[in-house]
């Protein structure tokens, strides 16, 4: 297209570009061009490129263009015309972030524009006054907008919304969070026809992905409303709308045995076999290219083991010598240990800061408040400062450890130096000798600006039947509206009828097996034919349990004081502190201590549902809490770059010495892999017989892999004794000898990895595991079926789990094919379990498993062997048992 003229702006808006010694860039500007042609657009604009302010450029000027003037008759027109934006982020601190950089801009023209945000932080006489008098622009969260969709206002509500704004819009819909917000996207665009939705993002591998969810998909016999062809995408310039007044509701048949009429049939495709419709697309050119390095040590790095204790000295150094620096990491139990370190470290009392999202709120805050205003030399931070936030005098990125996956390193590395122009500086700091194969990819994947950001997503059911729940609290609905409606969203596109009259059969009665409890049946048809909210009660309790994110049961944290007068008596006189998991308080008896929000504490008790500590005394060895969430696999993208260089010895020569040498020992000792090949090595080692293969897949993949051979090895007699599972490979012993089974049958390696362990082994095994209760808990938690949170009290994780586990056996032995247990099923597959991932690792091998017997442990396999045993304690202890038993491991392997 054209390039769009700076004559789009306003002068009061020139002229404000120009006080600031700015330009608006081209972006900037074509944004503005497609807002007044009402067309949805995405927008891929590098770190710095004031993306954020394209997206809200064209609602400044329309907004200034509606006061019109000044005078109170104007402001209270204004006030009349309702919601005019909604911004929807991924993180509050984000929403609160922009709340606060937005609001400098409309001060400084003297726009009469009120802004305001709404996450879970936002007090409840705040959020009345919103509905009653919305603000111009509206800050949000996804679970915000599903609460707002859920209000019997809605309607009124968002009728004269004109635009919505999705930021970092790639990192909403890889989950079903993003799942949650396309059919809130759907919801909007059916109150508010003549809204255009702008997506932004920094990091897309496919565009066409997000241009598809902005615009909304149809389906084969939806009816266009007038008006509504407008808005959308120009390569596809379908009409999007939703079908006019259907006839009366049908019901389920599991609901209601009456004949039904013929349902909607989807097509092949949601325009009937023609393009998808996509909104339009702008992508910001130029951008300095990132000054990223690996960290490189004179000693050598451990073959196992994630503290990267022997490069805390360099990070402090790296430090000192930067404004700011962000040190990021993958978890929050990393988080604890790197700050407690840097803490060590920091002889020149430089201001050194945590934040992580079990950290209480108000102390996040403060930290990003500090960041703010330029107080802070450093932050320790896990994914929780992973996008957007703006902090200019970052001028360098740390992160420790393997990144696991390109898009989310550039994503980080756009925190530092948060300006277009200017190179960002970033360092990895790889923890072991693996990761350093690990970085040195990622390296040169964020050379080559490539992404790795997972495929779209096929919506889930169980998130599907918390909308339905969602859209019956704000108003009665037909049952062929609400299908139209919900395949307008992307994800959910070729939704089947039939599954979605199993989720409204489900909200309706919770199922065949449990229709008989009523305190399930949610939802009720009306003699008009209309579904619609039970009672009050129901309706209360969806608002209390919105959501999709479903971590382990939390626990507060406070500090205790102790009595003076009465020695051993600890009272709760001390400041919330944050939250740990429920199941880890669960295991500490009084005198453990336990590192968290930066201090060694002292455990002393549980009263009143929160841990009551208090600071140990120096010197004090911490047992760190071990969080279940933040830990990211290893992407498919990375993997195979990772084997690539493995197999390539041309590629060692850009490795660390230490790396190179290792990678010739294993040579001379076993064999380096190919790019597609599966090694096994086979070794005796005491009074057990050892397995190890490097798959390179990642630890979800492998620990499920590591089930099913362990099933396998049983039925064959080998009498396997366990298994450990890293990122890069696993380790089975057993009491059989595996080398000799393998000798006698010469399929016997080939038929252990063959791509029917999916099948039957997968099913008794999941039919046996508690991990498959627990991703079903997950499912049941967001779909309604187990509600954790009533007025004034809250379920515990014990609780949960007993009502759960209850359930799943009911449903698995009455109601096999029930529709949370395919949803379970579902998010085994690509979670959990990410047994799709296996699959397609089983299919690559067909044929190319390399067996090499070997007599000793070999240098490759010393780092998965190191798991075997392994505490899952930081201290430096712990670091000094690692070392002393990787010196025996590889003083055997070399031997």
């Amino acid at each position: 297209m054209p390039k769009a003229s700076p004559s789009l702006l306003p002068k009061t808006f020139r002229d404000w570009f120009a006080g600031r010694g700015w330009t608006p860039r081209a972006h900037q500007l074509d944004l503005l061009a497609k807002a007044k042609e009402g067309r949805s657009v995405l927008l891929v604009a590098p770190t710095g490129a004031g993306k954020t302010l394209a997206g809200f450029l064209p609602s400044l000027v329309e907004l200034a263009d509606r006061a019109g003037g000044k005078g109170k008759s104007k402001q209270k027109s204004q006030e009349k015309q309702g919601l005019h934006t909604l911004y929807i982020s991924p993180l509050k601190a984000l929403a609160t972030d922009i709340a606060r950089n937005l609001e400098r801009p409309v001060a400084e023209m003297g726009l009469p524009i009120r802004i305001e945000t709404r996450t879970g932080d936002t007090p409840s006489h705040k959020r009345a006054r919103q509905i009653e008098r919305p603000p111009d622009i509206l800050l949000t969260t996804p679970e915000q907008l599903a609460l707002l969709l859920a209000h019997p206002e809605a309607r009124e509500f968002f009728q004269n919304l004109r635009r919505v704004v999705l930021d970092e819009l790639h990192s909403l819909v890889t989950s079903k969070r993003g799942d949650l917000l396309s059919l809130g996207l759907a919801r909007l665009m059916t109150l508010a026809p003549e809204a255009a939705a702008v997506g932004l993002s920094a990091t897309v591998r496919e565009p066409d992905e997000l241009r598809r969810y902005l615009a909304g998909q149809l389906s084969a016999n939806s009816l266009p409303l007038a008006g509504r062809d407008k808005g959308w995408g120009s390569e596809s310039r379908s009409s999007a709308g939703h079908p006019a007044n259907a006839n009366a509701g049908t019901a389920p048949k599991s609901v209601e045995r009456s004949p039904r009429r013929t349902p909607p049939t989807p097509g092949p495709s949601p325009q009937g076999g023609g393009e998808m419709p996509m909104a339009d697309l702008v992508v910001a050119e130029g951008g300095a290219q990132p000054d990223i390095r690996m960290l490189e040590l004179e000693e050598r790095l451990p073959l196992a083991g994630h503290t990267a204790s022997l490069s805390m000295p360099a990070i402090y150094e790296l430090i000192r010598a930067h404004k700011t620096t962000l040190v990021f990491v993958n978890t929050r139990l990393q988080a604890e240990y790197t700050f407690q370190e840097l803490w060590r470290l920091n002889d020149d009392g430089l201001a050194i800061a945590l934040h992580h999202g079990s950290l209480d709120v108000a102390q996040r805050r403060r930290v990003e408040e500090a960041m703010a205003a330029g107080k802070l030399k450093a932050v320790v931070c896990t994914a929780t400062l992973d996008l957007g936030i703006d902090w200019g005098d970052v001028d360098l990125v740390v992160n420790v450890g393997a990144p696991k996956g390109a898009s989310r390193i550039m994503q980080r590395i756009g925190r530092s130096n948060h300006r277009m122009d200017e190179p960002s500086e970033a360092y990895l700091v790889p923890a072991n000798r693996f990761e350093i194969l690990e970085c040195r990819a990622a390296l040169d994947a964020v050379h080559e600006a490539a992404q790795d950001t997972p495929d779209a997503r096929i919506g889930a059911l169980d998130v599907l039947c918390q909308h339905i729940l969602g859209m019956a609290c704000a108003e009665p609905f037909r049952l062929e509206e609400l299908y139209e409606e919900v395949r307008s969203a992307a994800p959910y596109a070729q939704l089947t009828w039939e599954d979605f009259e199993a989720c409204v059969a489900f909200v309706a009665t919770g199922g065949y097996a449990l229709r008989a409890y009523e305190r399930f049946a949610k939802i009720v048809r009306g003699q008009d034919g209309l579904w619609r909210v039970r009672d009050a009660k129901v309706a209360q309790q969806y608002r209390l349990n919105v959501g999709t994110i479903v971590e382990s049961s939390m626990i507060k944290v406070r500090l205790g004081r102790s009595m003076r007068s009465r020695p051993g008596t600890v009272l709760p006189r001390g400041r919330i502190l944050g939250e740990i998991e429920e199941y880890f308080a669960e295991t500490l008896t009084p005198g453990d201590t336990f590192l968290f929000a930066g201090e060694v504490l002292r455990f002393e008790g549980i009263a009143e549902d929160e841990v009551l500590a208090t600071r140990a005394g120096a010197g004090t060895d911490p047992m760190i809490p071990s969080y279940e969430g933040g830990k990211f696999p290893l992407s498919t993208f990375l993997a195979a770059r990772v084997r690539a260089i493995l197999a390539d010895p041309f590629e060692w020569d850009r490795l660390p010495p230490q790396m190179t040498e290792w990678l010739l020992q294993q040579r001379r000792r076993s064999v380096v892999p190919g790019p597609r090949d599966l090694l096994v090595e086979t070794f005796p080692r005491g009074n057990r017989f050892y397995m190890t293969c490097f798959p390179f897949e990642g630890r979800l993949a492998h620990q499920t892999l590591g089930m099913l051979l362990t099933r396998r090895l049983e039925r064959a007699r080998i009498k396997p004794l366990g298994f450990v599972a890293n990122d890069y490979g696993i380790a089975v012993y057993a009491s059989g000898d595996i080398a000799a089974k393998a000798a006698r049958d010469a399929g016997f390696l080939d038929e252990l990895f063959s791509e029917d362990m999916l099948g039957d082994d997968l099913e008794d095994w999941l039919a046996e595991s508690a991990l498959m209760k627990r991703t079903f808990r997950q499912c049941a938690v967001i779909a309604g079926l187990i509600e954790r949170r009533f007025p004034g009290e809250k379920k515990t994780g014990r609780q949960v789990t007993i009502s759960t586990d209850l359930v799943y056996d009911v449903l698995r032995k009455h109601e096999p094919d029930h529709v949370l247990l395919r949803a379970a099923r579902a998010d085994a597959a690509t979670g959990l379990l990410d047994v799709r991932r296996l699959g397609m690792m089983l299919e690559r091998i067909r044929g190319r498993i390399i067996h090499k017997p070997l007599d000793r442990v070999s240098p490759l396999s010393v780092s998965v062997m190191l798991e075997i045993g392994r505490e899952r304690v930081y201290s430096d202890d712990a670091d000094e048992i690692l070392a002393e038993a990787e010196a025996a491991l590889l003083d055997e392997a070399l031997a």
